[in-house]
């Protein structure tokens, strides 16, 4: 059967790499991919992570050559998570200027300067004994505002530390405005806060609990938000707006692209999206087992953000990616 003349082809748009370029809607960019690092107090080696293949708790001088790696590459910006020697209960070591965390936000500003954006996760999971994101109440809960008092230190430090972005992923409420007053009245007016407007109690964080050595008994959601709840990352949104956030989040990324779009859709900031690490985990244990093409899934799963309207994306692949959109110049691919 032959089509009749004047027949709709969409096709024709297809048919050649270089047409395709021409009209793909969404691209990536090596300065919209930001590297999430883990840095350890007590390492003398890098150690690989076994659940994120590829993915390594470093020292603070592999922590460096991996960022200069990845600012050789275009990445946009570097996101650091700290894992100390010693935890407790109130989180010390999280505004502590000694601690592993401050010490690596130093450690890259002091030699990476603003070639890139140093940004530094808020949060006290990776340095309390009980794993929970803030501090607990008498009957074993997270204490909201008194989380809050613990999270306006952390800012203040982070930003003497040399922070250009905190990054407040605790999902309490007040946390934003309680960071904006803090740093502000430190005079560090400057310095931005990007908050996890969106953070789902997800199964998808589970390689994340090896990567950071977490301690966390039970769960959280009693903080984190609903899988099955929507409408209700538009209001962490709305709140999140007017208490002063700089760039909102959704955090995970691939089951949440409506939400992400719906995000996308009613922010003046800047969206971002966080490829969390059982996402990665999934790709790469899939194409371990020769189930999927490695390469194509990720550059698929990247540019599905795009699509839904990220601004930036946090993905562990993306100083590998940077160096593939920076060299590849015909077939595409990534678009």
């Amino acid at each position: 059967m032959t089509l009749v003349p004047g027949t709709v082809r969409p096709r024709r748009l297809r048919t050649t790499p270089a047409l395709r370029r021409l009209v793909s809607e969404s691209r990536l960019h090596p300065a919209e991919l930001i590297l999430p690092m883990f840095v350890k107090e007590t390492l003398s080696e890098p150690a690989p992570l076994t659940s994120m293949p590829g993915v390594v708790q470093h020292t603070l001088d592999s922590l460096l050559e991996a960022a200069n790696e990845a600012v050789d590459a275009g990445v946009g910006g570097l996101m650091l998570f700290g894992i100390p020697e010693h935890k407790d209960n109130d989180g010390s070591q999280a505004d502590d200027p000694e601690g592993i965390l401050n010490r690596a936000l130093t450690l890259l500003r002091d030699n990476l300067g603003d070639t890139t954006v140093v940004m530094a996760d808020l949060c006290l999971d990776e340095f309390t004994s009980h794993g929970h994101c803030g501090v607990l109440d008498s009957a074993g809960g997270v204490d909201n505002d008194a989380t809050l008092t613990r999270y306006a230190s952390m800012a203040v430090a982070q930003a003497r530390a040399g922070a250009h972005v905190v990054g407040l992923s605790g999902m309490m409420d007040g946390q934003v405005a309680a960071c904006r007053e803090a740093l502000d009245l430190e005079g560090f007016t400057d310095v931005v806060v990007m908050a996890y407007s969106a953070k789902y109690a997800s199964a998808f964080f589970g390689p994340f609990r090896e990567a950071v050595d977490s301690e966390l008994q039970g769960d959280r959601k009693t903080y984190q938000q609903d899988p099955a709840n929507g409408r209700e990352a538009m209001r962490e949104l709305d709140l999140d707006l007017a208490e002063g956030a700089d760039i909102v989040m959704v955090k995970p990324g691939m089951p949440y692209l409506d939400v992400l779009a719906e995000v996308a859709c009613e922010s003046p900031v800047p969206v971002w999206a966080y490829q969390v690490s059982g996402e990665y985990a999934m790709i790469e244990f899939a194409a371990s087992a020769g189930a999927i093409e490695r390469e194509r899934a990720i550059e698929e799963s990247l540019i599905a953000f795009k699509r839904a309207g990220a601004d930036a994306i946090l993905t562990y692949w993306a100083t590998e990616v940077a160096q593939r959109l920076t060299s590849q110049t015909q077939d595409g691919a990534l678009r």
